[in-house]
């Protein structure tokens, strides 16, 4: 089904051949040879380094959704922001529901517009499109490169390279900088067969997720698709493999390009855009992953990760010992100290029944799976007990197709409850499951506490992924988890999809001022949006205790700053670091403040006893005094900056890993003037709230291009030497955490 090589692999000749047998069949040598491929063209085309080896991005666009723009444009424009110097997208598809907490939500997408009309942007009102449909159909292009603030920013399918980040690296490109990385590892995905009908794009994504995720086959790396397999791939059928790379932890992906996607840009009105992409003959990548399309089966990701897969047959053939280890994980994962009720009592009759399906986002609510969902229900009810089922297609102009042809029709007659564009159901702030109920959904992320879990509260709920296909056959049985390839009809996905394009809905709504900046125009603030508050240069020396220890294998940024009802707080820095590692570690918040009151009075009066009494022997005239958060390896999942931002606000002066889980997230601890230390076997130190580490010279390592320094771990009454690395850290990232923050960079 799925072989993975990790050595360098050529493509020639329509094969893959292993490094060692390249010189014999006339390939090059790799440094030449991995020129060929699709990922060194385009970033060659977008790098104004010099250096192929140290890259220097300039982007084509740019794009976030409203739980992200406020904080971005804020920064930019602390730091002498006048204009967009690119077409910058603002979609309004995360915080649409206006319900929590008053008028936040809406004052955000006003101030959006006003951004818009101000600096020269395009504005997406709410309910239009989610951020990556819009993409899709409106910017999407052979060749170009596409920076996002949200983690899924996956444009590959249609030939772009795009690149999910945290808020800062969009202001670096407002303020006419570039996307600093060294050149990426670049791993050839080569697809053959064609899937077999009732297996849809979701069954072939995790499939390699699973695959890939732990054994970090593809992190920070570029993936790039090609082989014959493709020509029977949709357009939307590869889209929806495409943005659930982002699950696999790799940095970008880029897709060979075919008459399908000619014909796809030239429905959505941009034939323009279309050029042919394939890897040239010879082309080497560091590594290689081989899918036979034919061999794909349904799947299913169980909570509460998306690389935590099983096939549906191999679920419902094990049910008793699967859900037993997702009881364990939930104790684990949640700490509870009472087993929630146990999930073995879902199954009857050897069965097991979800409570709720959903079928969004920007993976999910495509015209092809609304298509499939609407003739597999074909308006037979789904019944009026337990499970319910909403759907949610990507973007109006979607959803005015899927209403011209019956299917809209066909979708509600059966009893799922149609929504508009919206994002909500991947990050928790729609279609909450009840305490206890299980969710399958065609969405992005199970992550735990995404979809309503408040652990400390009493509340767990369930969400696993599935394909729509096998969503809507779990739909006719009642909710009983059920494949699409047991249908009596399982559904056919044809490479060709009939599929009319109607931009009425946008040009009706969107504001479309790129290149139009009007500076006479005032920026609207709501009572919630506020300035980041001030952060200073990095001290002489550091002291930092240890505010969270987390031990998990992997650490979520919806564990650091949960999802959900705190998105609405987002424009707000102070307000929303309430919520920080609130389900994780709810003392958090407390020990953090406790360690900043320390060094606030100690930049005032460095002899006050309180501060003498916390930094004992340490000079605090020349040592900051700071908390710092100890996980194995954090920051799996989403690009939202607030995952460090909120810790530095609270006073976190430093992170404290064996691992980044992303690129993203190290970034964004960077971003935010935190120091991101790497520890060798962390564990064994067995750090814990309370423990503290000294950290003398931190100024002076970060200046001279230190690779370590050598820490002191107070804990327990005893002494530890603790080497902190200062691993990849280019000079503009130091120059960054020196300052204090990028706000403080580029002020």
């Amino acid at each position: 089904m799925i072989e993975i090589c990790n050595e360098r692999t050529y493509y020639r000749g329509g094969k893959l051949i292993p490094a060692q047998d390249g010189a014999a069949a006339g390939c090059k040598p790799f440094e030449q040879a991995r020129q060929g491929t699709m990922a060194y063209d385009i970033l060659a085309a977008h790098n104004t380094s010099g250096s192929m080896e140290r890259l220097k991005i300039r982007f084509d666009a740019m794009a976030s959704h409203d739980i992200t723009y406020v904080g971005i444009i804020q920064t930019a424009r602390a730091s002498g922001l006048e204009k967009f110097p690119l077409p910058y997208v603002l979609t309004n598809c995360h915080n649409s529901l206006c319900a929590v907490g008053g008028t936040i939500n809406e004052d955000d997408h006003v101030f959006g517009l006003s951004a818009a009309k101000k600096y020269g942007g395009e504005f997406v009102p709410a309910h239009q499109s989610v951020i990556h449909s819009y993409m899709r159909e409106m910017y999407a292009g052979c060749g170009k490169m596409i920076i996002g603030s949200d983690s899924h920013t996956r444009y590959g399918a249609y030939g772009t390279m795009a690149i999910g980040e945290g808020g800062p690296e969009l202001v670096k490109q407002l303020l006419r900088k570039t996307y600093d990385v060294n050149y990426p590892r670049v791993v050839g995905v080569y697809l053959t067969g064609a899937p077999r009908p009732g297996v849809g794009p979701q069954d072939v994504a995790l499939a390699l997720i699973g695959a890939t995720f732990n054994a970090g086959t593809v992190k920070n790396a570029v993936m790039e698709f090609f082989g014959p397999g493709i020509a029977n791939l949709s357009i939307d059928y590869r889209a929806g493999i495409d943005v659930m790379t982002t699950e696999t932890s790799c940095l970008s992906s880029i897709w060979q390009t075919d008459e399908i996607v000619r014909d796809a840009l030239d429905t959505l009105g941009r034939g323009a855009a279309y050029r042919a992409l394939s890897p040239m003959p010879g082309a080497c990548y560091d590594a290689a992953i081989s899918v036979n399309l034919s061999e794909i089966e349904p799947m299913i990701a169980l909570p509460f990760h998306p690389s935590n897969t099983f096939t549906i047959a191999a679920f419902n053939e094990n049910l008793e010992d699967i859900l037993h280890q997702v009881d364990e994980s939930t104790m684990k994962q949640f700490a509870l100290k009472k087993p929630p009720e146990c999930l073995t009592k879902k199954i009857h009759n050897g069965k097991f029944y979800a409570d709720q399906g959903v079928i969004a986002g920007c993976a999910g609510g495509t015209y092809q799976n609304m298509m499939q969902t609407a003739a597999i229900l074909n308006g037979q009810p789904i019944g009026s007990e337990h499970f319910w089922l909403s759907v949610y297609p990507t973007s109006q102009p979607v959803m005015m197709e899927l209403a011209r042809n019956g299917a809209l029709g066909k979708l509600m007659a059966s009893g799922a409850s149609v929504r508009s564009a919206f994002c909500g159901p991947c990050f928790g702030a729609g279609d909450v499951p009840a305490n206890g109920a299980f969710s399958i959904r065609h969405s992005t992320r199970n992550f735990p506490n995404r979809e309503g879990s408040k652990p400390d509260n009493g509340q767990v709920s369930y969400v696993a992924l599935m394909d729509a296909r096998s969503i809507a056959a779990s739909a006719l049985c009642g909710g009983a988890i059920t494949s699409a390839m047991d249908l009596p009809e399982p559904p056919v996905d044809a490479p060709q999809v009939a599929y009319h394009f109607d931009r009425s809905a946008y040009d009706a709504r969107v504001y479309f001022g790129v290149g139009k900046p009007d500076p006479t125009q005032e920026l609207i603030f709501g009572p919630n949006i506020a300035d980041w508050p001030t952060q200073i240069a990095l001290p002489e020396n550091l002291l930092l205790e240890v505010a969270a220890a987390i031990y998990d294998p992997v650490t979520t940024t919806d564990e650091l700053i949960p999802s959900g009802e705190t998105s609405s707080y987002r424009s707000n820095p102070m307000k929303l670091a309430e919520f920080t590692l609130s389900r994780k570690d709810p003392q958090y918040v407390g020990r953090a403040k406790a360690s900043q009151k320390i060094e606030l009075l100690r930049r005032e009066n460095p002899d006050a006893p309180a501060v003498r009494a916390a930094m004992g022997d340490c000079d605090a005239k020349t040592t900051g005094y700071g908390s710092v958060v100890m996980a194995i390896r954090p920051g799996d999942g989403s690009a939202r900056e607030q995952a460090a931002s909120c810790q530095r606000v609270l006073g976190g002066c430093a992170n404290v890993c064996e691992d980044y889980a992303t690129k993203r997230y190290r970034s964004n601890v960077i971003n935010w003037g935190m120091v991101p230390f790497t520890v060798h076997d962390l564990a064994s130190y067995r750090l814990q709230p309370g423990d503290k580490i000294y950290v003398p010279g931190i100024r002076a390592a970060m200046a001279s291009d230190a690779a370590e320094v050598m820490g002191t771990l107070y804990q327990n009454g005893k002494t530890t030497a603790i080497p902190l690395k200062l691993e990849n850290l280019a000079r503009e990232d130091r120059d960054i955490i020196l300052k204090g923050c990028l706000i403080n960079y580029y002020a």
